[in-house]
């Protein structure tokens, strides 16, 4: 079994800073690629950035420029570094891991999601 425990959502006024943290653990040989997703009020849960384990990224569009992703392997512990917050940037924010267990086979894992407001 793995564990994703997230942190650094909150309450930010339009323009300002957040930083997500999402960190692995338990059962884990090694992790692949990870994620963060993000799921608005009535909205589909969309991909926001992705990392995998070479360290190569992609954003969706309209976070380009403003989001960075990164990644620390040897605290199994994905980043998202948030510039220039939008009101349109406010969802619940859900990290994702790909992992190979140690037990074998590989799983997809989320996080219990992280609430980001950005106030106008």
């Amino acid at each position: 079994q793995v564990q994703l425990q997230e942190s650094g959502g909150g309450l930010v006024q339009a323009g300002g800073s957040l930083r997500l943290s999402c960190a692995a653990s338990g059962n884990i040989f090694r992790i692949n690629a990870m994620g963060w997703y993000r799921q608005a009020p009535g909205k589909q849960r969309e991909l926001v950035a992705a990392i995998t384990s070479g360290g190569s990224t992609n954003y969706r569009t309209s976070v380009k420029g403003r989001f960075t992703i990164s990644r620390d392997n040897a605290k199994n512990t994905v980043y998202l570094q948030m510039n220039s917050l939008k009101p349109e940037d406010t969802a619940v924010y859900y990290c994702n891991v790909n992992i190979d267990a140690n037990t074998g086979g590989t799983y997809n894992y989320w996080g219990q999601g992280t609430q980001v407001t950005v106030s106008s």
